[in-house]
């Protein structure tokens, strides 16, 4: 099998999931926003190889399922360099549907909610198109993911090629980068090092959480579909609480005294985010089984952990 991503946050547990399981995996990565660390429980097993790719060029290997997961997913790390961002969900998308072709494997794309832009249908079902500002900060990659979803479907059309498409709603977990602005992140390690915790409007959007195990769990599941499930299927916890609700939970359960404070919404930052998963739990047979408090509970001791380390704490 083949991790494209395989060294990110969330690869890194697709491949632990895929090697424990008794898969030979192939973990692709260039190492952008991925790193060896997340992988190296994995390095030196028979079943798992690591090669370092960029995905926006062709790739050679034998391979029967393929998880397309490579792009950077937080808004400071594809606004970075916008242009490599696009390249990456589009030409990436192209490259593997190719090898896919050839090698006549199943192949699976993760898209996420960023294709519904600012909705104005709550919650989320997939048959909604979205509400994406195509010439905003964020466009390089709800766009990009979009148009990936276009060549799944038509190749999927065209050359019957067996495919799935799911899209991820925001996941959170051990191996986040603690820089990668996303909430959760910002929101602990801010928390375990006393600055302050920045909430950006007044507070009042509204996300919904799942956890990186459940999401991973459904990313299988769906590979091991029939062939007539393609989606695309929402994948998140329905469940939606304020940033202002999540930033008081987390002060709360670090037993921070960090301040909030408030600044201005970014450009096009949707005010609802929440997934109907009606869809997963029919074809699927899948829904979120970890509780908010009990994810955040092991990301909190993660970055915990990490924080103590670059501190030079045993």
């Amino acid at each position: 099998m083949l991790v494209t991503g395989g060294a990110g946050f969330l690869g890194s547990h697709l491949c632990e999931r895929l090697v424990a399981r008794g898969d030979d995996v192939l973990c692709v990565d260039n190492f952008y926003t991925g790193t060896k660390d997340n992988v190296a429980a994995l390095l030196g097993l028979p079943t798992f190889e690591l090669l370092r790719h960029d995905v926006t060029f062709p790739l050679y290997v034998e391979v029967d399922e393929i998880y397309n997961l490579a792009c950077p997913a937080s808004p400071i790390h594809y606004q970075r360099d916008p242009v490599q961002t696009t390249k990456t969900s589009v030409h990436g998308a192209i490259n593997m549907l190719g090898l896919a072709k050839r090698l006549k494997a199943r192949v699976l794309q993760a898209s996420t909610s960023e294709v519904y832009g600012d909705p104005t249908v709550h919650p989320q079902t997939e048959d909604y198109w979205g509400n994406v500002n195509p010439l905003g900060p964020r466009a390089c990659y709800d766009e990009g993911k979009r148009c990936a979803e276009t060549l799944f479907f038509d190749y999927h059309r065209q050359h019957r090629l067996p495919i799935k498409v799911l899209r991820l709603f925001n996941t959170y977990g051990p191996r986040m980068h603690p820089n990668d602005g996303r909430v959760v992140s910002n929101f602990v390690v801010a928390a375990l090092t006393g600055a302050p915790i920045t909430v950006y409007g007044d507070g009042s959007q509204t996300r919904s959480f799942c956890y990186v195990d459940d999401v991973i769990e459904a990313m299988i599941r769906a590979m091991d579909t029939d062939e007539s499930v393609t989606g695309p299927i929402n994948v998140g916890n329905p469940e939606e609480i304020p940033v202002i609700g999540l930033a008081e939970l987390v002060r709360e359960m670090t037993g921070s005294r960090s301040p909030i404070e408030f600044r201005p919404r970014p450009a096009d930052d949707p005010m609802q985010r929440c997934p109907d998963i009606t869809r997963a739990r029919g074809l699927l047979d899948w829904q979120p089984t970890v509780g908010l408090r009990r994810g955040l509970q092991a990301t909190i001791a993660y970055f915990d952990g990490r924080l103590a380390g670059a501190a030079g704490v045993p």
